[in-house]
């Protein structure tokens, strides 16, 4: 990745994959679309967000590879095999906050005890957010 976004060769690769999503019929189709729409979404982002969107997506899928990529109202987002919406990133620009949020849903597996967060701030993207981002989606699927 370049620090404006997805190199010329990462672009390449995510279409090849569209197209072989498509080729796979009407569920790859489905796949495919809502890889594209959420590549738009982030292609319409500040670059900050941009940025910080591009990164989360690269993690989200390395985690859970079974995640389907889709938006959801506008935002990116990761369904799993029953369509239901595992987790998503709310972009800083999209309501004029000061940080993007990386939102988990109620179908992902986080419970710990009587409560426990669902919300995460996303300021900047480092190693160590990374590191606890993939956690977190491995362990909201497992």
């Amino acid at each position: 990745m370049t620090e404006q976004g997805f190199s010329a060769d990462e672009r390449a690769a995510m279409k090849a994959r569209a197209a072989e999503l498509r080729a796979e019929g009407k569920k790859g189709a489905q796949k495919a679309d809502g890889l594209e729409a959420l590549l738009e979404s982030i292609a319409k982002m500040t670059p900050e967000d941009r940025a910080l969107a591009e990164r989360v997506h690269v993690t989200v899928t390395a985690a859970a590879p079974d995640l389907t990529a889709k938006t959801w109202y506008g935002m990116p987002a990761y369904a799993n095999a029953d369509g239901k919406v595992v987790l998503s990133l709310k972009n800083s620009g999209k309501f004029g906050q000061r940080y993007s949020t990386l939102e988990f849903q109620d179908s992902a597996r986080l419970d710990d005890g009587e409560m426990w967060p669902v919300g995460f701030a996303l300021t900047a993207w480092t190693p160590e957010m990374e590191k606890r981002i993939a956690e977190l989606v491995t362990a909201a699927v497992s």
